[in-house]
C-alpha cells in the first residue's frame, strides 16, 4: 500500500478539534436513569416515543454494514443521504479559497455544489466524448501538487485535495474503467472518491473490497436506489479509519434520527427483497433498451449499468415538453457538457415503462 499522511490533507484547524461529546456517547447500554440531556422524561406528544436523542454514532447500523462489507465499523460514516457524506468530506479536507476538487462532467452535480457552497474551487475535467471514460492524464496533470512530497503550493496546480468519480456514472450510466481509477489512486496523494450509488445495478464488484489496498480511497453508497428508501435519507461513506475520524470530528452530533436508524436496520435484514427489486429493474432496463432501439427518431442509446438510460434525439427540449404534456417526467440533460440532445429516463414499473414507450411511439405519428 502506498503510504499517505492523511493528517497532512486535513484542514489545519480541524486537527486540534475534538468530536462533540455527550454523556450518552460516553455511556454504553440502554439501561439507566438518563438525566444528562435535558430531554422530556414524560414521553412524546405523538403516539410513538421520540423523547430521547438518537445514537450519535449509529453503532447498530454500522455493525450491520460492517458485516455486510467485511470491514471495521470505524471505516464507516453515515450521513443524512450521500449529500451529507460529500459535504462533510469537503468541509473536513478542503480549505476555502485555497483548496480545490476535481469533478468530471457530465456527472452528479452535488460534488460541485458542496464545494462551491464552501468556497472551494472546482476544476472540471470533461469525460471523453462518446465513451464517457476518464481523461486520466489530464486529471493527474492537474493534481501534481503531492502534499506528501512537501512541495510548495502552486497556483497552477490549485492544491487539489479530492477527485470525485461516479461509477456507474450519473447521468451517462456507464461504469468507469477499473484501470483508470487504479491509476489515479496510485498517482494522486489526495482523496479519491468513488460514488457507487448505482453499483447494485451493475455486474462489477464494489470498491469497498479494496479499501485496505488504497489509503486514499473513499467509497460512497446509498439506501435511496436499490433499497427503495429515498425519503429516509441514508448515505454511507466507507474509507480509511483516519478519514472517517476527521469527518466525525466535525459532523453534527445527531445527524441521523432514531426512526431512520431503525429503518436502515430493517432494510439490511431484507437483502432478498432488495435483490428482487434489482433484478426486476434490470429487466425493465433491458425492456426499455429494446423498445427504444426500435424508435426511428432516437439517434443513440447509451449502454447503462444503472437504473436509468441516457438516449439522444434531434430536439431534446421539444420531446421533453411533449412528455410533460403526457404527464411523464424524465430528466432533460440537453444543456449538460457533451450531452446535447440527450434525455435520461429512469426505469419505472412495468406499466410506467409501457406508457413511456407508447408516448414515444405517438410522438411523431
Amino acid at each position: 500500500m502506498k503510504k499517505i499522511e492523511i493528517k497532512n490533507l486535513v484542514r489545519p484547524h480541524i486537527l486540534a478539534m475534538k468530536p462533540y461529546s455527550s454523556a450518552r456517547s460516553e455511556y454504553e447500554g440502554n439501561d439507566g436513569i438518563f438525566l444528562d440531556a435535558n430531554e422530556n422524561p414524560l414521553g412524546s406528544v405523538c403516539e410513538e416515543l421520540h423523547n430521547r436523542y438518537p445514537d450519535p454514532l449509529q453503532i447498530h447500523v454500522k455493525d450491520k454494514l460492517a458485516q455486510q462489507e467485511n470491514i471495521n465499523t470505524k471505516q464507516i460514516f453515515i450521513g443524512n443521504g450521500s449529500d451529507e457524506c460529500i459535504d462533510v468530506l469537503v468541509r473536513a479536507f478542503c480549505e476555502p479559497k485555497e483548496d480545490s476538487v476535481i469533478v468530471c462532467p457530465p456527472v452528479f452535480s452535488m460534488y460541485e455544489h458542496s464545494a462551491r457552497s464552501q468556497n472551494v474551487k472546482v476544476i472540471e475535467v470533461l469525460l471523453k466524448e462518446n465513451t464517457f471514460q476518464l481523461n486520466t492524464e489530464v486529471i493527474l496533470s492537474l493534481s501534481k501538487n503531492s502534499l506528501s512530497k512537501n512541495v510548495l503550493r502552486q497556483a497552477q496546480h490549485d492544491n487539489v485535495k479530492i477527485i470525485f468519480i461516479c461509477s456507474p456514472n450519473n447521468p451517462t450510466g456507464n461504469l468507469i474503467e477499473q484501470h483508470d481509477i487504479e491509476t489515479i489512486l496510485n498517482n494522486f496523494d489526495g482523496i479519491v472518491v468513488v460514488d457507487e450509488a448505482y453499483q447494485d445495478f451493475s455486474s462489477n464488484e464494489s470498491w469497498t473490497k479494496r479499501l485496505n489496498e488504497f489509503q486514499n480511497l473513499v467509497v460512497i453508497k446509498t439506501f435511496s436506489k436499490a433499497y427503495g428508501m429515498a425519503d429516509a435519507r441514508i448515505g454511507m461513506l466507507y474509507a480509511n479509519e483516519e478519514i472517517v475520524h476527521y469527518m466525525n470530528v466535525i459532523k453534527l452530533p445527531y445527524n441521523i434520527n432514531q426512526h431512520t436508524q431503525e429503518l436502515a436496520l430493517e432494510a439490511l435484514n431484507k437483502s432478498v427483497l432488495k435483490e428482487n427489486f434489482v433484478q426486476e429493474l434490470i429487466q425493465g432496463r433491458k425492456y426499455l433498451e429494446q423498445e427504444l432501439s426500435q424508435i426511428s427518431f432516437i439517434q443513440k442509446i447509451y449502454p447503462s449499468d444503472a437504473n436509468y438510460i441516457l438516449f439522444k434525439i434531434e430536439d431534446a427540449n421539444q420531446l421533453y415538453q411533449y412528455l410533460i404534456q403526457q404527464k411523464i417526467i424524465v430528466r432533460n440533460r440537453n444543456s449538460a457538457p457533451l450531452l446535447a440532445g440527450c434525455l435520461r429516463v429512469s426505469v419505472g414499473t412495468k406499466n410506467e415503462n409501457k406508457k413511456f414507450i407508447e408516448a414515444l411511439k405517438n410522438y411523431k405519428s
